[in-house]
């Protein structure tokens, strides 16, 4: 299976927010943008100038299946941009698929903003993602509740 990343537009953020309401998604992956509108009107702001947020499609041998993204990107802070990524084909799950797509995604998104430090949220619950971030060299930092849920917080740079 081969891996790409595309380019995100109106319609692929109207797919993304339809699968994206998945119960197994939503139980694992908090979403800001709580109707179709509001994800339409931040997909809008990522294509401002000086934009702090960058994301891209993830196919799968040509095939949309989910999206990977940073967000709060800013090279002066620490860490430099959050990460964040939801393949909503769940017959891809647990094959790779999310891991290939966030080393080819770091690597672009590194190179583009600058960035020298990444950090990522997840569930401790959410095993998956969190063998994605540490596959791609993300250390874990700390664990914490939040909302009554443990969560962890990972980060990659400052030579971890």
């Amino acid at each position: 299976m081969t891996i790409t990343l595309g380019n995100r537009t109106e319609e692929t953020v109207r797919i993304y927010f339809e699968k994206s309401q998945n119960p197994k998604i939503r139980a694992v992956l908090p979403q800001k943008a709580k109707t179709i509108e509001e994800a339409l009107q931040d997909y809008e702001e990522t294509l401002l100038p000086g934009a702090a947020s960058f994301g891209r499609t993830v196919l799968a041998d040509g095939v949309y299946v989910g999206d990977i993204w940073c967000y709060c990107i800013d090279p002066l802070d620490e860490p430099n941009a959050m990460l964040s990524f939801c393949i909503f084909d769940e017959g891809l799950w647990n094959q790779g698929v999310a891991t290939e797509a966030a080393g080819l995604f770091l690597k672009e998104a590194c190179a583009k903003y600058g960035l020298k430090t990444v950090g990522a949220f997840t569930y401790a619950d959410n095993k998956a993602s969190a063998r994605v971030l540490e596959k791609n060299g993300f250390a874990l930092m700390k664990e914490f509740e939040e909302e009554g849920r443990l969560s962890q917080y990972y980060e990659i740079g400052n030579g971890k």
